[in-house]
């Protein structure tokens, strides 16, 4: 369907070069330093992006920002690297919003690090379906209350200098957030039931029938590939109409083991759009496009 697409304690100091031991290994120090709080960053960047390729892009962007930095005036490192993550990731969530009225067919596939399929299987376990599913309905800000407080324990004094405000209004968003994640039905799980949203999501692209599209979407359905987030039934159904060409080529897949579909050209699957269902109704859609992604995925044609 083309683009669809902390804190720790007792942190030992470092002084201003990023070095401990003054022997020149300054870099390789730091960096050391930046590696051993890797996998709680990228933990706490999933769980805001619900994306691994976005989740390495902040990572990435929080060890530039250290890289810049006076290291030797950071006393808590880890404590600092989750505040900037937490920033960075408030920033892109903001930046979807303000592009998901953007139509599909406009979005261009960026460059992302390839995947670690073994960690990101983890952290979906630990994550759930149904958890991500409704983290994308709150807002920036709840989200990063929601999930830096409730999921990571981080104050919400430090939670208050990331989003802005106040402690106390740090908490109410929390607070929002918790009472939306708790009332939050259930995914699908059932593949016959599935299979027959994918049937009909499928032949409405097909025939460019937008309002059988509307019909299989959630009312606040996500679709998001590499480059681009889009929300909202209209307009994911208006960016898939366009792409009734490329349907010829589509064929009903287990992604991962998740129901999707898979385009396939000269017997091999170039892209993959994976479903997640929430009341009988597409509710995300994960489309991969990058041609070193798909490979690593688990395609199964059914």
């Amino acid at each position: 369907m083309g683009d669809f697409e902390f804190p720790e304690k007792n942190e030992p100091e470092v002084n201003g070069n990023g070095d401990g031991d003054g022997n020149g290994n300054d870099g390789e120090f730091l960096a050391a330093r930046f590696e051993s709080h890797r996998s709680r960053l990228r933990a706490v960047a999933y769980r805001m992006l619900g994306s691994s390729a976005e989740a390495d892009d902040a990572v990435q962007e929080a060890w530039f920002r250290l890289s810049r930095t006076d290291s030797g005036r950071v006393e808590n490192l880890g404590g600092w690297l989750t505040t900037v993550v937490g920033r960075v990731c408030l920033d892109m969530l903001r930046s979807r919003k303000s592009r998901a009225e953007e139509p599909l067919e406009a979005a261009t596939p960026a460059p992302a690090p390839g995947p670690d399929p073994e960690q990101d299987a983890l952290l979906a376990d630990s994550v759930g379906v149904a958890l991500l599913v409704v983290l994308e309905t709150l807002t920036p800000a709840e989200r990063l209350a929601f999930v830096l407080h409730d999921l990571f324990a981080v104050p919400f004094e430090e939670i208050a200098s990331i989003v802005g405000r106040t402690p106390t209004a740090a908490r109410q968003l929390a607070s929002r957030a918790r009472r939306r994640v708790q009332g939050a039905p259930a995914p699908d799980v059932d593949l016959v039931r599935q299979r027959a949203v994918a049937d009909a999501f499928l032949a409405a692209v097909r025939e460019g029938d937008f309002d059988a599209l509307v019909k299989v979407l959630d009312p606040d359905v996500v679709a998001r590939s590499e480059g681009a987030v889009t929300a909202g039934a209209a307009s994911v159904a208006a960016g898939a109409t366009s792409f009734a060409h490329f349907a010829a080529f589509a064929r009903h897949a287990l992604v991962d083991g998740a129901t999707g579909i898979a385009l396939i050209i000269d017997g091999h699957p170039e892209r993959t759009l994976t479903f997640t269902f929430v009341r009988d109704r597409i509710a995300v859609i994960d489309i991969v496009t990058d041609p070193e992604r798909v490979a690593l995925l688990d395609v199964r044609l059914v």
